[in-house]
C-alpha cells in the first residue's frame, strides 16, 4: 500500500514538473524543415474523436504523398481531469481511461506513426462501431505482440504517460475547449477541424506540393457548415456513453 502511494505521489510530481516545462514553452511540437505539424488532442470514447480518426485522419495517413509533408502527433488525453492524489477521471468513465492509456502505451511501444496509427485506428473503429470492449482483437487483427502494451498499462507506466499527455494538453495556448482539438502549426482549427487538409496545404511552404493540395483552394478556407449539434465533446461536461452515442448518431444523420 505504501509503495503504491509513493508511486502515485511520484507520478503526480512528475506531472507538475512536466506541466511547468510545457508552460514555459510556446511551441510544444516544432515542425521539421518544411513539414507542417498536425496535432490531434482527443479522448478514446468521444464519438466525434473516433469519427475524425476513422473517416478523416485515416485519409491523410493513407496518402503517402500528402503525409510526406506532415508531422502527425496524437495525444490521447482529451477532457480527462487530474485528481489531487495524482489519479485521473475521464469524461466517459473508467473504460475511457483504460483505452486512453492503452493508446498511449501503443504510441510509446511503437513510436513510428506507421506502427502505432493502425492500432489506434483499429481501436477507434471499434469505438465508432460501438464495439470497443473488443479492443484486444486489434492485436490479432494487425499481427501485433500485445505484451509491450499490456505490460505498460498494467504495470503503471501507462499512467505516467497519461500524466505527460495531461500536462501537455493543459498547457495548450489557447486552451482547448473540446475534443477533437486539431492544431495545425500551432493554430487550433476549432469547429473547422474536418477541413484540416486545406489548412495543411495553406501552411505548407515547401516546393514539392502534394497532389491533394492541388485539389484544395490555396486562397480561401470555407467556413464550416452550421450544425445544430456541434460535432465535439466539450470540456467540463460529464456524459454517459449511451447519451453521447445518441448525440453522435443524430449529428451524423443531420450532416
Amino acid at each position: 500500500m505504501a509503495s503504491r502511494l509513493t508511486t502515485t505521489a511520484l507520478s503526480f510530481l512528475t506531472y507538475l514538473l512536466i506541466l511547468s516545462s510545457f508552460s514555459s514553452s510556446t511551441t510544444i511540437h516544432p515542425s521539421n524543415s518544411d513539414k507542417v505539424s498536425l496535432a490531434l488532442y482527443y479522448e478514446s470514447l468521444c464519438p466525434y474523436s473516433a469519427n475524425f480518426i476513422v473517416n478523416y485522419l485515416d485519409k491523410l495517413v493513407e496518402d503517402d504523398d500528402l503525409l510526406s509533408i506532415v508531422d502527425l502527433y496524437l495525444s490521447p488525453w482529451g477532457n480527462a481531469k487530474i485528481r489531487g492524489n495524482g489519479t485521473f477521471v475521464c469524461q466517459h468513465g473508467p473504460y475511457e481511461c483504460l483505452l486512453n492509456t492503452v493508446e498511449a502505451c501503443a504510441i510509446h511501444a511503437w513510436p513510428k506513426l506507421e506502427d502505432h496509427f493502425p492500432f489506434v485506428y483499429c481501436v477507434e473503429k471499434l469505438v465508432y462501431e460501438r464495439k470497443y470492449p473488443e479492443w484486444e482483437s486489434c492485436f490479432e487483427e494487425l499481427g501485433l505482440d500485445p505484451k509491450p502494451v499490456s505490460e505498460c498499462f498494467t504495470g503503471g507506466y501507462g499512467n505516467e504517460l497519461e500524466l505527460e499527455y495531461a500536462a501537455e494538453t493543459n498547457a495548450l495556448q489557447p486552451p482547448h475547449k473540446y475534443v477533437p482539438w486539431v492544431v495545425v502549426d500551432g493554430q487550433p482549427l476549432y469547429e473547422d477541424y474536418e477541413d484540416f487538409i486545406t489548412y495543411i496545404c495553406k501552411a505548407y511552404k515547401g516546393t514539392a506540393t502534394p497532389k491533394a493540395c492541388n485539389k484544395q483552394s490555396r486562397h480561401s478556407i470555407p467556413r464550416a457548415k452550421a450544425k445544430s449539434i456541434p460535432p465535439v465533446c466539450y470540456r467540463d461536461t460529464i456524459v454517459s456513453t449511451l447519451l453521447e452515442s445518441i448525440r453522435s448518431a443524430t449529428s451524423l444523420w443531420m450532416q
